[in-house]
Order: structure tokens, then C-alpha cells, then sequence
């Protein structure tokens, strides 16, 4: 991708509002321009006393309503450009993120966060610079320039000359600070995204930190990464800090052979007075092109920089797609069937299984079990295509995994994960994020099915209460369970409970199972669990090891098999009584 290709379509979209302001920038600079012309006629009208005080005052209405005019105009070709630059940052930001939403767990598994939030806040606000003051600033300089040198040369055309002889020293200049700028500008943004991460990882474990007293250890990784911020930063100052005050002695030079060499034309007669006052004018209107030329380097440098960036993560394809998908699937019935399926993480890495087949009827409800390790949730991140499996291994329905369209699919197959995230926001809000229109009875419903009904209404604000970020503020077992109401308000075809009944008690678990036999019947159900209890009531049970299924059946039917499953239920209904527990 081309540096500029993934903003054109933001600015064609908006090339009225950018054509408007560009109009009346010009307007404003014909208007500035004929200001040293009316102090010309005015100054040399004077001296040759060709003016009376009502040609003066006239003079001074024009200039007062100059200044008006440029006041006006200024406002509206900032509303129209600069305003302009925030709603294509906006709609730019807004891409970026759906963007992000598209993109597979893979993506992210390699990213960064810090990275992303940089992306999402720098180097944005970088680009809406560039198009907006930057736009601005670069029309300003062409217009500006030629008009001013025009102007000038109409007054003295060797007084010009003299006047542009430091010139190409400053266009040097800027081609060689432009590429350090560049260079030092994307060092300063990956130092950023560093500083982000390390700092939202702090404050994100914040209580792992403190719980091993690692306060020190941490404030020493985030100093470090905040020196190397500061260090880029300040390199990138010192490059601008002596770019720009040599831009200001190059016009200094201008401006001194032009006091000389205009002055010493003035005397001579050469030039009138109003001549010379006008070119010192028209002089001075290049001071702000030349200063500009280095801001707009500058800001130039950092916006393609910043886009550069962006154009990373935009090129990125998510792994999994519906380009394969048949669209006339609408909905799920529940039969899943694999066949042959191999799989491993990538082609270096050792194989998770090596051809295993199974089936489930609709309306079943299916357990795995098996050692740490063994690839039960791989399994079920690949029938929800958190993972691709291979084609022609996974079939949902009779129909291939991968001709089901994502969307049906994460609608009506709910997988609630090991690892439960919960936004800060109230609790009845987390249990509506998958069916938000849903009335607060359906939500009570769903909380008394998950078991934490009566604990959330022990809170002060009952399902009002807004949990900390990640849920901090309820315990394991609490948003294990508001995960699970959140599964099952949306009622989905398919149900995957990857080990989510680990943080409740037996007792808890044993209720929580008996309603989702209840309400999941003729709905396919999957369940991932360490502990017997949980899968004993199950229509078909899969023991996994060593990348193969080692043992299937019904609880009583393993039982009799003398083999893993049986050694695992021994083990731990030995434990359960230790604790005074049933199994």
C-alpha cells in the first residue's frame, strides 16, 4: 500500500468542505497581498503630497475593512479545513477500530496493546495534523511565495534577486533534517507504544505487584522505558531545535541584504519610498512561507510517519473470513461432526492432535476431559473458528465449518471462555452485551439460572452495581457465573462452557447444572471440566491424550473401561471425601 492510499477516501468524501476552505484561504492571501500596495499609494502620496485628508481616511476605511475581511475569512477557512481534518480523524479512528474487530485472535496473540493505543491516539492525532493545519500551511506557502516574489519583482526585479540568494541554502537544509525528522519521529512513536504497554500491564497486574512486592522492580521497568521516550524525544527536539533557528538566520540574511541593498536604492532614487516600505512588506510575507516550510516538514515527517503506521495494521487480513461462506445459512441447528482432524499452531510447532473423529446430535450435550494440556480447548476454539481448522475436518449441520458465515456462527454458538472478561460497567449491562434489547426479567432469569441471583442483589446497587475494570470487584466464582447468564440470555443453538464452573463450590455447580439441563434442552451443549461432577449427567463424554481421543462413552460406560477417565474419577472422589464432599 501507498503511503496516502488509505486516506483518499476520507478526503473525497469531504473535497467540498477542503475546495471551500482552500477558496477562501486564497481570497485571504489576495487581500493581505494588496494591503502593501494601499500603504505604497498611500506613503508615496504623501511624500509627493498628491493625497488630502479624505483620500487618508478613505485609505484607512480600506484598510480597516481589509481587516475585517481577512478576520471573517480566516474563520471559515479554519472551520472548513481544520474542522474538517477532526471529522476525518474521527471516521479514520473509527475504521482503525472495526478494523481491529475484524481481525483474528492471532492478530492479537502478536500485537502489542500499547502498540494499538498508540496507533489509536498519536499517530492519528499526527495525521489530522497533517491534513489540517498542514494542508493549510503548504497552500499557504505556494500561494504565498509566488505571490510575494511576483510582487516583489514587479518593484525591483534585482532587489529580488539579491533578496533570494540564501534561499537554496534553506532548501538543502530542509531535504536533509526532513529524513532524520522521519527516522527519529517513528523511533519517538515505537517508544510510545513501549511506554503505553508497560504501563497499562502495571496497572493492569497491580495486584500481583503488590501481592509479591514488586513495586520497585516495576516503577525501575516503567522508568526505563520512559527514559528511552524521553531520549527520542529529546533527539527529535534537537533536530528541530536547530532546523528551525536556521531557518530564521537564512531570513535574517534576506532581510539584511534587502535593508541594505533597498535602503541604498531608495536614496538613489531607484525606488520610492512607498516601493521600498511595500517590498519590505512583501519580504515579510515570506518570513511566515519560510518559517512554515520547516513546520510543515516537520508535521509532513510525523503524519506519514504516523500513517506509515497505520498502513501496517490495515494491510492486515484477518486469517478467518467468510470468503468461503454461503450466505444462505441463516441459523444452526446443533450436529457437529469431525473427521480426520490434524492440527498444530504453526509449522514449527508439535501437532495438538493427529486425526481424531467424533460426532454430536443436535440437542446433545457433550463433555470433554483430559490431562493439563491436551488440547480440550483448542478443540473448541477451532469448532468456533477462533482458530481455522483444516477444511473438510469440521462440519457443523453436514455443512463445512468454514461456509457458515461468521456471523450466524458467533450468534448462534456461544463459547464462554476460561479466561472471563467483564466490562466496568453495571451488571445487568455485562449480562446484556450479547442481546441488549432484552428486558431486566429476562436478565434476573438468566442471573437465578446461573446461580448469583440472591449474591447480586446483596449488593447495594443489586444488578445496578458497576463492577471494576475486568470485573475486579466480584470474586472468581461471581464472574464465572455472570459470564454464564450472559451465555444464556442469547440462547444460542450451541453452548461451550470451556471449564467456567472451576471457581464455584460442588454444591453451586451441581444447581447451576440441573437448570442448564432444564433450559438447554434440545440445544447443543459442550462442556470442558476438571472435575467428574460436572459431565457425569452428560449424553456423550470424550477423554483427550496425547493428541488422539483416548477413551468416549456415557459416565458408566467408561466407568467400565478400567482406563483414564475411571483413574481421574477415583482420584477424585478420593479427594472429594478428604473434603467432605459428594461426588
Amino acid at each position: 500500500m501507498r503511503t496516502f492510499d488509505s486516506i483518499l477516501p476520507y478526503l473525497k468524501k469531504s473535497y467540498g468542505k477542503i475546495l471551500g476552505g482552500i477558496g477562501m484561504l486564497i481570497l485571504v492571501d489576495i487581500v493581505q497581498l494588496a494591503a502593501p500596495k494601499v500603504m505604497q499609494y498611500a506613503i508615496d502620496g504623501i511624500q509627493e503630497r498628491t493625497v488630502n485628508e479624505t483620500s487618508l481616511i478613505w485609505i484607512g476605511l480600506l484598510i480597516f475593512g481589509m481587516a475585517i475581511a481577512v478576520m471573517v475569512l480566516r474563520y471559515f477557512w479554519r472551520t472548513l479545513i481544520i474542522g474538517n481534518s477532526y471529522v476525518i480523524e474521527r471516521h479514520l479512528r473509527q475504521d482503525f477500530y472495526d478494523h481491529l474487530l475484524r481481525l483474528s485472535q492471532n492478530f492479537f496473540n502478536h500485537s502489542k496493546i500499547g502498540d494499538l493505543m498508540a496507533h489509536a491516539t498519536n499517530d492519528l492525532n499526527a495525521v489530522r495534523m497533517l491534513f489540517g493545519m498542514g494542508l493549510i500551511a503548504a497552500m499557504d506557502i505556494v500561494l504565498m511565495t509566488i505571490a510575494s516574489f511576483s510582487f516583489m519583482g514587479v518593484i525591483n526585479w534585482r532587489l529580488t534577486a539579491l533578496a533570494v540568494i540564501p534561499m537554496p541554502i534553506l532548501s538543502i537544509t530542509i531535504g536533509i533534517f526532513g529524513k532524520k525528522m522521519h527516522k527519529t519521529f517513528r523511533e519517538v512513536q515505537g517508544s510510545f507504544s513501549d511506554m503505553s504497554g508497560k504501563i497499562q500491564e502495571s496497572i493492569s497486574g497491580i495486584r500481583v505487584v503488590k501481592a509479591f512486592v514488586q513495586e520497585d522492580s516495576e516503577l525501575e521497568k516503567v522508568d526505563e522505558v520512559s527514559m528511552n521516550f524521553v531520549k527520542n524525544n529529546i533527539k527529535l527536539a534537537k533536530i528541530a531545535g536547530f532546523f528551525h533557528p536556521f531557518q530564521g538566520f537564512i531570513i535574517s540574511i534576506s532581510v539584511i541584504i534587502t535593508l541594505f541593498f533597498g535602503g541604498r536604492a531608495a536614496i538613489r532614487g531607484e525606488i520610492t519610498i512607498g516601493e521600498f516600505i511595500a517590498f519590505f512588506q512583501y519580504l515579510g510575507m515570506l518570513v511566515w512561507p519560510m518559517i512554515a516550510i520547516g513546520w510543515i516538514v516537520d508535521m509532513y515527517q510525523r503524519g506519514t510517519a504516523s500513517l506509515k503506521r497505520l498502513n501496517e495494521i490495515f494491510v492486515v487480513q484477518p486469517e478467518i473470513d467468510d470468503k468461503d461462506a454461503d450466505q444462505s445459512i441463516t441459523s444452526l441447528e446443533g450436529s457437529i461432526e469431525i473427521g480426520d482432524l490434524s492440527f498444530r499452531y504453526g509449522e514449527n510447532l508439535p501437532w495438538i492432535f493427529n486425526n481424531i473423529t467424533t460426532c454430536i446430535a443436535n440437542g446433545k450435550t457433550l463433555a470433554l476431559v483430559g490431562p493439563t494440556g491436551c488440547g480440550k480447548t483448542t478443540l473448541i476454539e477451532l469448532l468456533a473458528r477462533v482458530y481455522d481448522p483444516p477444511p473438510g475436518t469440521v462440519f457443523i449441520d453436514g455443512k463445512p465449518l468454514q461456509s457458515i458465515p461468521l456471523n450466524v456462527l458467533r450468534r448462534d454458538m456461544v463459547l464462554v471462555p476460561q479466561d472471563i472478561f467483564l466490562f466496568s460497567e453495571s451488571i445487568a449491562d455485562n449480562i446484556r452485551l450479547g442481546k441488549p434489547e432484552s428486558s431486566n426479567e429476562d436478565v434476573y432469569n438468566a442471573a437465578r439460572i446461573a446461580q448469583v441471583y440472591d449474591e447480586i442483589m446483596e449488593f447495594e446497587h443489586k444488578f445496578e452495581t458497576v463492577v471494576g475494570e475486568r470485573g475486579l470487584t466480584l470474586s472468581g466464582g461471581q464472574k464465572q457465573r455472570v459470564a454464564i447468564a450472559r451465555a444464556l440470555l442469547t440462547d444460542p443453538q450451541i453452548l461451550i462452557l470451556d471449564d467456567a464452573l472451576s471457581a464455584v463450590d460442588t454444591k453451586t455447580e451441581r444447581f447451576i447444572l440441573e437448570e442448564l439441563i432444564k433450559v438447554r434442552e434440545g440445544k447443543t451443549t459442550i462442556i470442558i471440566a476438571h472435575r467428574i461432577s460436572s459431565i457425569q449427567h452428560a449424553d456423550q463424554i470424550i477423554v483427550l491424550g496425547d493428541g488422539d481421543i483416548r477413551e468416549s462413552g456415557n459416565h458408566q460406560s467408561l466407568l467400565e473401561l478400567n482406563g483414564l477417565y475411571r483413574d481421574l474419577f477415583e482420584k477424585q472422589r478420593i479427594r472429594a471425601r478428604l473434603e467432605g464432599e459428594e461426588i
